[in-house]
């Protein structure tokens, strides 16, 4: 692509990459940012003892339930973008200069707290100074991160590929090089650190697109920008059970913030899977046709992902002690305990990813409050779940429960559309009566 002004490039093959390449390029992308991030934290958990990975446990959290609300407000708002070189551009530099703005703000803020919280507790190896890291490598993280969406804006997912390739190369031997039981404070800094390479990779790379065009953003402060739906829809159906999580750590047993974050980390290539399906299910589908078939085809996959959940939860609960403890050290022997409920959430999770698509497919209003209604209660099931057994095995089976009910609800709403389309596919001839 060219700057503003330019002669724009002749249209061709060349310039233009394949649809199937550029859809191999961003599930490989997509796999590569999912195993950047079950590595950090198996690293975390080797080389931490077992409060230490609790706490960097809730800081990585902290810097989830972050990186999801950017990633609604701006990231799921700015690849929606369509139009020229110039207008893909500017919308790209206007996400990523919104993105380092906020970025900052918001490491400012954690920042001032994690130091008030150091001063106040005397310590700097506990969360004070964890939180403290987490607020002053906060912009290099997010901004790396958010380059993913203007690549793809830009529908240059190849160029993504790379930075994140580079990003998990530095980030395993950068923590691996840590001593034993390294302060949390110091693997949050090392692991913000290592994010540098990537991003001036991936700013090199975006800068041609962007040349000669400015940034705006009045949009992202309006009233009705499109990524403030999005928000809610992302509070609702992921960060409220983050949170709860975090506030299980902060208020109660900070311990069990670390097991259920080590148990799930064991899950991640699951997450793998389903991201690729929230993908690249709802345009396979789509062209499906009718609404039989398109819940058929999704109700095989969902059985077949839930089918691999549970496989590879045997697989996980088969593993000998001595190898769990490679994998997670001193958290392995609490994380191993909550294997089976996570094995059943994460086997349930399949039939609802697949549900939840293909109401995204037949009928996308539906999902939402699908979300609002069988997340909270999710967080619910979790709590109620802790306070009943005292331990982070109740919370697990809360949270297996709460995504059975959701999946269910996604299924008889998706069963429901089905009737619907009965009387238009196939009418029945009115009787006269008498």
């Amino acid at each position: 692509m060219t700057a503003a002004g330019d002669q724009p490039p002749a249209p061709g093959p060349s310039r233009e990459p394949r649809r199937s390449t550029a859809a191999f390029a961003s599930v490989l992308d997509q796999a590569a940012s999912s195993l950047t991030n079950i590595a950090v934290l198996v690293i975390a958990a080797r080389v931490s003892t077992a409060h230490g990975f609790a706490t960097f446990s809730m800081v990585y959290l902290t810097f989830t339930v972050l990186l999801g609300l950017n990633m609604a407000y701006v990231g799921q708002a700015v690849v929606l973008i369509r139009g020229g070189t110039a207008t893909t551009g500017a919308a790209c530099r206007s996400a990523i200069a919104f993105t380092a703005l906020g970025a900052t703000a918001a490491g400012v803020l954690l920042a001032a707290v994690g130091a008030g919280s150091a001063a106040l507790t005397g310590g700097w190896a506990g969360p004070g100074g964890a939180f403290l890291a987490l607020g002053l490598v906060l912009p290099l993280v997010l901004v790396q991160d958010g380059l993913r969406y203007a690549f793809s804006t830009l529908r240059r997912p190849g160029l993504a590929l790379a930075a994140d390739s580079l990003r998990l190369v530095c980030v395993v031997p950068a923590l691996l090089l840590q001593p034993r039981h390294t302060s949390p404070g110091l693997l949050v800094a090392v692991w913000g650190l290592s994010a540098v390479p990537a991003l001036l990779l991936g700013l090199f790379l975006l800068w041609p697109h962007v040349r000669g065009t400015r940034a705006d953003l009045l949009p992202y402060v309006r009233r009705g920008h499109l990524g403030q739906r999005f928000v809610v829809e992302f509070a609702v159906g992921n960060a409220s059970s983050q949170l709860a999580v975090l506030g299980l750590g902060l208020f109660a047993a900070p311990l069990a913030v670390g097991a259920l974050r080590g148990a799930t980390t064991l899950f991640g290539p699951l997450n793998v899977l389903f991201n690729s399906v929230n993908a690249f299910g709802p345009p396979l589908l789509g062209r499906l046709g009718g609404r039989r078939a398109t819940a058929r085809a999704a109700a095989g996959l969902g059985a077949l992902l839930c089918a691999v959940g549970l496989a590879w939860g045997l697989v996980l609960y088969a593993l000998p002690d001595g190898m769990g403890r490679q994998l997670l050290g001193a958290t392995w022997q609490s994380a191993s305990a909550l294997l089976p409920a996570s094995g059943a959430q994460y086997a349930v999770m399949g039939l609802g990813t697949c549900a939840l698509v293909t109401l995204r497919v037949l009928s996308p209003r539906a999902t939402l409050s699908v979300q609002v209604v069988f997340s909270l209660l999710s967080v619910v099931l979790m709590l109620g779940g802790y306070a009943l057994t005292g331990s982070a095995l109740g919370a697990a089976w809360g949270l297996a429960a709460g995504s059975a009910l959701k999946a269910v609800a996604a299924w008889t709403r998706v069963a429901r559309l089905r009737v619907e389309e009965q009387p238009a596919a196939a009418p029945v001839p009115a009787v006269p009566t008498g």
